[in-house]
């Protein structure tokens, strides 16, 4: 017993620098040789293979399918991708659901099949109300270009409040986006969700509307407003409104939209419940109770 503890120390010491340099796993199970074999070897569809194998052996499958299917992405093997996850999910542990939605909605989003990006999001939301999130904790680790930072439940909100008004843009669903983009902005604001706000006002010929809150960006007013990728799109979006800058309508007419039919009303249901001391000058999000500590104030 104790000379096996000595030989995982000294492993831990002794740890390959190859594998350090190149952030894959040491040793020689299955997942192993995929991680290799995806991130060294650049050989994604051997990779698929041994990610297979990994899941057969019981060998991290968690990490396995995920991996997996963010490589079947990447190769263009969405709609295997998602049924992998769907068919094999139940093989992974409760904390690896989370993140499994997550693919899934980049998955749906990449194939163009909005409603199940949609209903999945709806479903986040949900979980979200319920203190179910990040597995009942107010805080989680998330990784962006190998670098390791903390999200809130309140950032993570606006993030899918965001993502699900994109989604209904892609149905040309406007009313909608706008609902929950605003929503989302006032959660956590910054100026790529306000394009996105402004988008939708313009494709409503709510122009003077739009005109404002491109402003805010142009003006430096929101966080995010000095990327330049996103002071680029405020100009293009300001150009687009240029010739078409006149008083809005007394009354816009709205197609694709049904507002009984749509998640809005189940939304503002919702957020209700959640806050039911909400004022008129902040409709959402203002005074938060006390539900699980999930939502700093």
């Amino acid at each position: 017993m104790q000379e096996s503890s000595r030989r995982k120390s000294s492993r831990r010491r002794d740890k390959d620098p190859f594998c350090v340099i190149h952030k894959v796993p040491s040793g020689d199970t299955p997942y192993v040789r995929a991680k290799h074999a995806q991130l060294v070897e650049k050989d994604l569809e051997t990779s698929i293979v041994l990610f297979w194998k990994a899941i057969n052996a019981g060998d991290r499958v968690d990490s396995a399918l995920k991996d997996m299917a963010v490589v079947m992405k990447q190769l263009n093997r969405t709609e295997e991708a998602i049924e992998a996850i769907k068919s094999f999910r139940g093989l992974c542990s409760k904390q690896a659901q989370e993140p499994l939605d997550n693919v899934l909605i980049d998955l749906y989003k990449k194939c163009g099949r909005m409603d199940q990006q949609i209903d999945l999001l709806k479903q986040k939301l949900r979980l979200i109300y319920q203190g179910e999130a990040f597995n009942g904790k107010p805080t989680k680790t998330a990784r962006s270009h190998g670098k390791k930072f903390q999200v809130s439940i309140k950032q993570e909100t606006s993030r899918i409040l965001g993502n699900l008004g994109w989604a209904y843009m892609q149905k040309s669903k406007f009313m909608a986006a706008e609902v929950v983009y605003k929503k989302a902005q006032m959660i956590d604001p910054d100026a790529n969700k306000a394009c996105n706000l402004a988008h939708c006002l313009i494709k409503q010929a709510r122009n003077v509307e739009a005109h404002l809150v491109l402003n805010e960006v142009l003006q430096g007013k929101l966080p995010g407003s000095e990327d330049c990728q996103t002071q680029n799109r405020a100009q293009e979006l300001m150009l687009e409104l240029e010739p078409k800058w006149l008083p809005p309508p007394e009354k816009v007419t709205i197609t694709g939209f049904d507002l009984e039919d749509d998640f809005i009303n189940e939304l503002e249901k919702l957020l209700n419940e959640w806050s039911p001391l909400r004022t008129k000058r902040l409709p959402i999000f203002e005074e938060i109770s006390s539900y699980r500590n999930q939502l700093p104030s």
